[in-house]
């Protein structure tokens, strides 16, 4: 296999590391809204790999080498050996449909020798845990499921997906990675830490959020926000929630913010939020959420079991890390890129969901506020 780390500047235009691959046959990109739609960067990218399916998102943020940046595109072209690559795409349709696009995308690409789905879907739209389990209900846990929520910067209005320069919002698209030789590493870490008591979802409604013991979950978190709460749903990321089935307290997701409804004081979250289980509130530490960078990029390597020196990384980070961070953000990309070694290519960009396997069950789902890492290789 190989790879190559790209980059876009207005200026320069796509320049990377390493050897050329003309005959990439992957190529994944990520940028801002405005990024996607108002340069020629696509355009370019199909001019350099003429054969190669192109799949990207819009961000919160795009890594790019060992930097975070807006304006910048990042890009990792892919070249294998011996891997079979298919696409697909589908529409959302509204938050109930999401499970239901989920198999479609898995019923297209699934084979026998599938080993990964890589997944990008609309960051507002998407109901991030339904579409995990309706691939899984198709292509099996033992399929690595990997990929994010796009994102809209801290803005909240409008995502997008790309696949071969078609541009959607409200849709997904999904890579299908099969072959014998093919290895998948993967790791996911948070960081974050649980304060307050821990309370339980009295009501909720898939991924709508309406009260936890009782009270409207709206104003929790306007007593704790403050002043701060003028800027939800934005600031809400600062305080995700901890969710955990009470029959399986060690099992742990984490879900942060997309959207508020003022008038029943709920709140829309990236995955769903069953009633009855247990709920607490986070918050970051900056040398936690680094360390757990670091942990993330290390249980994908020792999970990759291959030769090493052909790897390729995708790293998806939440944009609540970001916004926590600041210009600090760069300290866990940094520590990821020193567990993955200097040369690994990557690329990769700040998401409003992360999609990637449990560090427990090892199952895929959704996540939020973690960093995920996914490595690509090849056996000799």
């Amino acid at each position: 296999m190989q790879s190559r780390e790209l980059s876009w500047h207005t200026s320069k235009g796509w320049t990377g590391t390493g050897p050329e691959i003309p005959g990439a046959q992957l190529v994944l990109t990520f940028g801002s809204r405005a990024w996607i739609t108002e340069t020629g960067a696509l355009a370019a990218l199909r001019a350099l790999y003429p054969q190669a399916h192109l799949v990207g998102c819009s961000t919160g943020g795009q890594i790019v080498g060992d930097d975070v940046s807006d304006e910048a595109g990042s890009a990792l072209a892919l070249a294998f050996g011996q891997t079979h690559i298919a696409t697909a795409r589908m529409a959302v349709g509204g938050k109930e449909g999401s499970f239901h696009a989920g198999q479609k995308l898995a019923e297209a690409l699934i084979r026998p020798d599938l080993k990964c789905i890589f997944v990008l879907c609309d960051g507002l739209l998407t109901n991030g845990s339904q579409l995990v389990a309706g691939l899984r209900s198709i292509a099996g846990d033992h399929v690595v499921i990997s990929g994010g929520l796009a994102g809209d910067g801290a803005a909240f209005e409008r995502t997008l997906v790309h696949l071969d320069g078609v541009n959607d919002d409200g849709g997904i698209v999904a890579v299908g990675l099969s072959g014998e030789a093919l290895r998948i590493g993967h790791g996911c870490a948070g960081g974050w830490s649980e304060f307050g008591p821990r309370r339980v979802i009295t009501r909720s409604v898939g991924n709508v959020l309406h009260r936890i013991d009782g009270e409207p979950i709206l104003d929790l978190y306007r007593s704790y926000l403050g002043e701060e709460a003028e800027g939800l749903p934005g600031t809400g990321l600062l305080y995700p929630l901890q969710i955990s089935d009470p029959q399986k307290p060690e099992r742990t997701l984490v879900r942060t913010v997309l959207a508020i409804d003022e008038e029943n004081g709920a709140m829309t979250f990236a995955g769903d939020i069953p009633e009855g289980w247990n709920v607490q509130l986070m918050r970051g530490h900056f040398d936690r959420l680094v360390n757990a960078a670091a942990d993330a990029a290390t249980h994908a390597v020792a999970k990759l079991d291959a030769d090493q020196s052909s790897m390729a990384a995708i790293l998806i980070s939440c944009v609540g890390r970001r916004i926590l961070m600041g210009e600090g953000i760069v300290g866990e990309v940094e520590a990821a890129r020193k567990a993955l070694g200097p040369q690994t290519p990557i690329a990769g960009f700040y998401s409003y969901g992360e999609i990637s396997p449990h560090a427990v069950s090892g199952c895929s789902e959704l996540h939020n506020q973690t960093m995920t890492v996914t490595t690509f290789s090849e056996a000799v």
